[in-house]
């Protein structure tokens, strides 16, 4: 057996008398009554969050005896992720079984390039030098970032909701156009 081998290590010998480490099985610490409860309630009902039902199910696959490999089969997901939500159990106990969101990435548009897109909006694209009529969400977003002078990288989505905030939409300058030349939309 080898002496020196770290915690959460176990030594062994391979047929050929070669020594090997192998990792000790991860498996989840013993549950409580209503720990118990509380994860066949989870299972059972189905119904909330998907990632605290599937978490659940890791812990009481584990419980139950099975490997890491078996319960990576049975909820198809990663083997170390398994392995993750075994040791958050063991260390935080039910609250690890809610998903931790973020809060998201930080505003990176200025409230002066927010004026840029809306001045931008607002202007037909035939006097900027594009060669349509009307802007579309994808046309614009296309627009502010290759323009020469201020570039602006901004998503569709984000677009959408700015000129959403500002009432611009483009199916109103539609209707404008329209009834400029006398028509009407119904």
């Amino acid at each position: 057996m080898l002496v020196d081998t770290p915690s959460g290590l176990s030594a062994g010998r391979r047929g050929g008398g070669q020594a090997v480490v192998v990792a000790d099985l991860v498996r989840v610490r013993r549950l409580s009554d209503l720990e118990g409860q509380q994860l066949l309630r989870i299972t059972r009902r189905g119904t909330g969050s998907a990632i605290r039902l599937r978490r659940a199910m890791v812990v009481l696959a584990s419980a139950g005896g099975n490997t890491v490999p078996a319960i990576a089969r049975l909820v198809q997901a990663d083997e170390d992720t398994i392995r993750q939500v075994i040791h958050r159990f063991n260390e935080m106990g039910m609250a690890s079984l809610d998903p931790q969101w973020a809060g998201g990435r930080p505003r990176q548009i200025s409230s002066d390039e927010e004026q840029f897109i809306v001045e931008t909006a607002h202007t037909r694209p035939e006097k900027l030098g594009r060669p349509f009529t009307r802007w579309s969400v994808r046309k614009l977003a296309d627009y502010l970032g290759s323009h020469a002078v201020r570039r602006v990288r901004i998503g569709r989505e984000r677009l959408r909701q700015i000129l959403h905030r500002h009432k611009l939409t483009f199916q109103r300058v539609v209707r404008e156009a329209l009834s400029d030349a006398g028509l009407t939309v119904r």
